[in-house]
């Protein structure tokens, strides 16, 4: 099915979040967005969509093909198609179509992976041979490096290109785009391919994986290491490798994964790979995992790892993580090595899961609307949905969070005297997920108006009548809306 204009008006949003200044600019492709026809269709002549690819190589030349039908040297680039599942991946598509260049030997520039790097809007003139009339083209074009010696064949698509040309950033055809690379910064991160998943729980404990002895066949053979792999053509950033690896190796979702660094391990040909690791929180029980590769995964304190056999990299990754963890009683005698195993004693009573405790601002205007923010398409969780303004309690009482938050993401200034508790939600994604109960807080009266002070977050503040909600809402949040107008003060949502 086409791509929905809900994605392309988060893309586009997203986009002017970074470049504000060029919404003016862009003001027929938003006008486009509120009509009812396709944005998509190239039959769509009050204008469409198109997507390009801007690859750099190591150079840094910007890659450029000579279009046939217009005589104009251009990054390469066409209409969307309804098999692609995103305007990032028919730009790919797009590419590989044009030049032969496939899209494992590319990469997302660092911080484009789902956004835009240039947006332009221009006229094509009509093509009466075609039964095409004058129209306009809403290119959004997506950054990429093309890899290292890369050696990749060229298959030119004859009927539209004519020939291929690498050029300097100062002479990129686009004024619009040439302005942006010339102000790029020029170092990038490394290409790390890799990521690892560092998973904890309560007791002070980390999730370990023991893998298949297949010597020369697979890395790090018969040992205890952490659940990751590779990065594949189809994952965006790291973080979307990581997760797709634990969803193919043991069918777990963490909620919150947190980039905790990267380091370095030996492959079997002793050479250093980059791995980024990404540290998470989960109480469940490994055991009721569904394990597609390996032998088990089991819990481990890091005093126990001695006992293991296991790479000095992981074992001191695990130490160094468990140090920067807040002091308390069990993690402390973990790290010193005071307390033997059967001293040692969870951070909570026996049988007792810990929740997440987040706060949700329910803000209410006059007339009935209600503010809702719409979630940044690379977010963890929720991406590309409409959600209240939202945060997790710190080490601080959760009015105290509410009106931090408040500040924080939309400038909104919120006293406590005007805070009143009116729904709670205890809700859990699935079996085995850490629950999490939300507190939302009515704010009778507050000063100022919601702005995008996290556009990494946020890419869009609205009101929404209560009776007419977005369709991508959050479900619990949805829940707690519809309590607060019946006026129920408690609901429960996953337990079933």
């Amino acid at each position: 099915m086409p791509l929905s204009h809900d994605h392309i008006r988060t893309t586009v949003e997203t986009y002017l979040a970074r470049h504000p200044h060029e919404r003016r600019q862009l003001g027929g492709l938003l006008d486009a967005l509120e009509r009812p026809t396709d944005i998509t269709s190239r039959s769509t002549f009050t204008g469409h969509v198109t997507c390009g690819a801007i690859v750099v190589d190591p150079l840094g030349r910007v890659l450029h093909v000579l279009h046939l039908a217009s005589g104009k040297v251009l990054a390469p680039g066409g209409h969307t198609e309804p098999a692609d599942e995103s305007l990032a991946a028919a730009a790919l598509r797009e590419l590989h179509e044009e030049t032969g260049i496939p899209p494992q030997a590319v990469t997302p520039w660092p911080g484009y992976e789902a956004v835009p790097f240039d947006i332009d809007i221009h006229d094509i003139d009509a093509h009466p041979g075609k039964g095409e009339p004058g129209h306009q083209h809403f290119d959004l074009r997506f950054l990429f490096r093309l890899h290292p010696a890369t050696d990749v064949p060229v298959v030119l698509q004859e009927e539209e290109v004519g020939g291929i040309e690498w050029r300097p950033v100062d002479r990129v055809t686009s004024p619009s785009l040439r302005e942006k690379l010339l102000k790029l910064p020029p170092k990038t991160e490394s290409d790390t391919a890799n990521a690892s998943a560092l998973i904890y729980n309560d007791r002070g404990e980390y999730l370990l994986h023991l893998r298949d002895y297949f010597p020369g066949r697979i890395w790090e053979p018969g040992m205890w290491s952490l659940l990751g792999g590779g990065r594949e053509p189809q994952d965006a950033t790291l973080e979307h490798t990581v997760r797709r690896e634990l969803a193919e190796e043991a069918g777990l979702d963490i909620a919150d994964l947190t980039p905790f660094g990267t380091e370095y391990a030996s492959d079997n040909a002793g050479a250093s790979v980059p791995i980024a690791i990404y540290a998470g929180h989960w109480n469940g029980d490994p055991r009721e995992l569904r394990l597609t590769e390996g032998v088990m995964l089991a819990w481990f304190a890091p005093d126990d790892l001695h006992r293991l056999r296991i790479a000095d990299t992981t074992s001191d990754l695990v130490r160094r993580h468990a140090a920067s963890l807040p002091a308390n009683a069990s993690s402390i005698a973990s790290q010193s090595g005071l307390a033997s195993h059967e001293e040692r004693r969870p951070a909570s009573p026996h049988g007792t899961v810990l929740n997440v405790i987040g706060v949700h601002l329910y803000l209410e205007r006059p007339d009935g609307t209600v503010l809702l923010g719409l979630r940044h398409p690379d977010s963890a969780f929720a991406p590309s949905t409409w959600h209240v303004l939202a945060g997790h309690c710190e080490q601080e009482s959760a009015i105290t969070c509410l009106i931090r938050e408040a500040r924080e993401e939309a400038g909104l200034r919120i006293e406590r005297q005007d805070v009143e508790l009116v729904h709670v939600v205890h809700h859990i994604d699935r079996s085995g997920d850490r629950p999490r109960m939300g507190l939302f807080f009515r704010a009778r009266t507050w000063s100022g108006e919601p702005e995008l002070r996290e556009p990494d977050k946020c890419t869009q503040w609205k009101f929404w009548d209560p009776a007419a909600l977005p369709d991508d809402l959050v479900p619990y949040t949805r829940v707690a809306i519809e309590g607060i107008r019946a006026g129920r003060l408690y609901s429960e949502t996953g337990w079933a």
